[in-house]
């Protein structure tokens, strides 16, 4: 008789700092979007829209990766003439991002675009173009989302405080929300985003106290990979620790679908999205007496690509190593040339230092077989 294996910890639903803002519902293509649907992750294509095979495979990138829905660019006609394909082919929801020019947006709602996203800092004479694309999104049952960014923001605005601070950005956002509203459009998220995480968490905090429209959170033009991903962690973090968000997307000089990793680790690491696999390692220390870099590196290369929520510690010394062993679902403490490894918090064999990683390998495929999730997602063993 095969003993069942519990995967994952904590067992039973997981606890969260602080229950979801209510919001409005909207629907993004078949992705909801507000409090009763789960945070959604999002990119932006960086490929030419108008390259319709460069798009779409970049998209496809992302739909692997675990992107939500995605946006793409549309500043010329060609990149409008191309949105039909894009959005027809794609197997996630498109979004069109419109600057400047607002006969694009109808463009989009045309093309059977999921949802636009439209910037009224610099769409010329955007206000009194309101009224037609709301008749126009709410004819096609489109949302649109309101996107304010510090670097665009409208001049009036900016004359009135001088910068784009927190209460400028929400200004601008309410303001356009407001005349979609007085033509009866209601079916809008909105973001206000600033390179500076403690002005941006600022204008979140202010823009949910003021409205009900779920949030699209982003810390804009965060930066290469490591200052990005540690800008739109605090950033993300902070604000979602109070039930604030509702979609995010995590703005990197890096490919898209870092972002979505980044993401993804984002609302894991909050317990807003289902834990797959989480690697516990001690920062090494004198007490250590293996090479608990490299045993951690090549663990979680060798484990890539599982999908069940398996945690796997990987301790290197006698302190904390059996305690955090134990806690997890596979683990090793490791000393003296060799390392305990313990499943669901039992030492099931003593193996040299040599066999760690191979070790635990094997029996991670062998909870996810028992567990009856291996599927696709199964990782391929590599030990070097």
């Amino acid at each position: 008789m095969t003993q069942s294996i519990g995967l994952g910890i904590p067992a039973g639903p997981p606890p969260v700092l602080a229950p979801r803002r209510k919001t409005r519902q909207i629907h993004v293509g078949d992705v909801g979007v507000g409090s009763d649907f789960p945070i959604s992750v999002q990119s932006m294509c960086t490929t030419k829209t108008h390259d319709v095979n460069a798009t779409l495979q970049q998209i496809a990138q992302l739909t692997a990766s675990g992107c939500d829905m995605v946006r793409v660019a549309c500043p010329r006609q060609e990149d409008a003439d191309a949105l039909p394909v894009i959005a027809r082919k794609s197997q996630i929801p498109v979004i069109a991002d419109i600057h400047f020019q607002p006969k694009y947006i109808f463009a989009a709602i045309d093309a059977g675009c999921a949802a636009v996203r439209v910037n009224p800092g610099n769409i010329k004479e955007f206000d009194g173009r309101v009224k037609e694309v709301a008749k126009a999104a709410g004819d096609a049952g489109i949302p649109i989302r309101i996107g304010v960014n510090a670097g665009s923001l409208d001049k009036r605005l900016l004359e009135k405080y001088g910068k784009a601070t927190p209460e400028a950005l929400v200004e601008s956002a309410l303001w356009e929300a407001s005349l979609f509203e007085e033509h009866g459009f209601g079916d809008i998220k909105i973001s206000v985003k600033h390179n500076d995480p403690v002005v941006m968490v600022e204008a979140y905090r202010q823009l949910a106290a003021q409205c009900d429209y779920p949030l699209h959170l982003g810390v804009t033009e965060a930066g290469p990979a490591f200052q990005g991903t540690i800008k739109s962690a605090v950033a993300f973090g902070a604000l979602l620790s109070e039930g604030i968000g509702d979609t995010i997307r995590v703005s990197l000089s890096a490919p898209p679908a870092e972002e979505i990793k980044v993401g993804d680790a984002i609302l894991q690491s909050l317990n807003l999205r289902p834990r797959k696999l989480e690697i516990v390692s001690c920062p090494s220390c004198g007490r250590a007496q293996v090479d608990v870099y490299k045993l951690a590196d090549e663990v979680s290369a060798g484990l890539e690509g599982m999908e069940i929520p398996l945690r796997v510690a990987v301790m290197g010394c006698v302190v904390n190593g059996p305690g955090e062993a134990r806690e997890a679902d596979l683990g090793v403490a490791s000393g003296n040339g060799k390392g305990q490894i313990f499943v669901k918090g039992e030492v099931i064999k003593t193996v040299p230092e040599a066999q760690i990683v191979e070790t635990l390998i094997t029996e991670a495929l062998r909870i996810a077989e028992e567990s009856g999730e291996t599927g696709s997602g199964a990782p391929v063993v590599t030990v070097t």
